[in-house]
């Protein structure tokens, strides 16, 4: 029994801190939000993929939220907490709970994956332009600009990952994509009415930045999981 705790407590630790540097080693500042984009969603998914509900949401949440402290948006970090959290918890409760479900799965994903890029576009496109700044681990902050056509890019190159896993390989990865991105929506969600609502910021603004977030997130979790489970026969259901 100790030793299981242990090693509970071991991969929290090491979930925890996996989602902090994934979160702070790239990070792009949104002047309308004062928030950021970043690559903490990779780790998130990952941790919800391999481990239980309460390490996703552990991680999730106290991985994301001192990251917030350390990269100083410290006016995020009671949200992130919380947000982050019910992110992590989500993603690797519904992974868990549609396993086996296939029924409508691909149909489902593929339209799931359509509104995403329909969402990035019209968002983007319409409101989410300027001046933006991309910094590299806090050590280089460089600046530019982006033009309202550059979305049909963007939105494009954001759902050609999950689209290609999903084409290529159907059944369990439909399952988890859903899961991921009904998990991304909360955080989305959950974003957009704290700056909204309790920071009176332009919360639209960041919303296509918290869906790239997602897709980002969904692009490097799902090959990396299933790298994973190749080599070591691992699955949710035996963690």
């Amino acid at each position: 029994m100790m030793k299981k705790r242990s090693l509970k407590a071991a991969g929290m630790a090491l979930s925890t801190a996996l989602v902090l540097a994934a979160t702070v080693v790239i990070n792009i500042y949104v002047p309308a939000t004062r928030g950021y984009f970043n690559l903490g969603e990779t780790m998130i998914y990952l941790v919800a993929l391999l481990f239980d509900p309460l390490t996703a949401a552990f991680a999730g949440g106290v991985g994301s939220a001192l990251a917030d402290v350390v990269l100083g948006y410290t006016i995020y970090a009671p949200a992130t907490l919380v947000i982050k959290a019910a992110e992590g918890a989500l993603a690797s409760t519904l992974v868990r709970r549609l396993r086996g479900r296939q029924r409508g799965i691909f149909a489902l994903s593929m339209g799931t994956v359509a509104a995403y890029f329909v969402v990035i576009l019209v968002i983007g496109y319409t409101l989410f332009v300027g001046e933006v700044e991309l910094t590299l681990s806090g050590l280089l902050t460089l600046k530019g600009f982006i033009e309202p056509t550059s979305w049909i890019l963007i939105a494009s190159a954001a759902i050609a990952t999950p689209l290609y896993i999903l084409i290529r390989k159907k059944g369990e990865i439909g399952l988890i994509l859903i899961s991921l991105l009904s998990a991304g929506s909360i955080m989305i969600l959950g974003y957009y009415l704290y700056e909204q609502l309790i920071l009176g910021y332009y919360a639209l603004a960041e919303v296509p930045v918290n869906l790239g977030q997602v897709v980002m997130g969904i692009a490097v979790a799902i090959p990396t999981y299933t790298l994973i489970t190749k080599y070591t026969r691992t699955s949710p259901e035996n963690i």
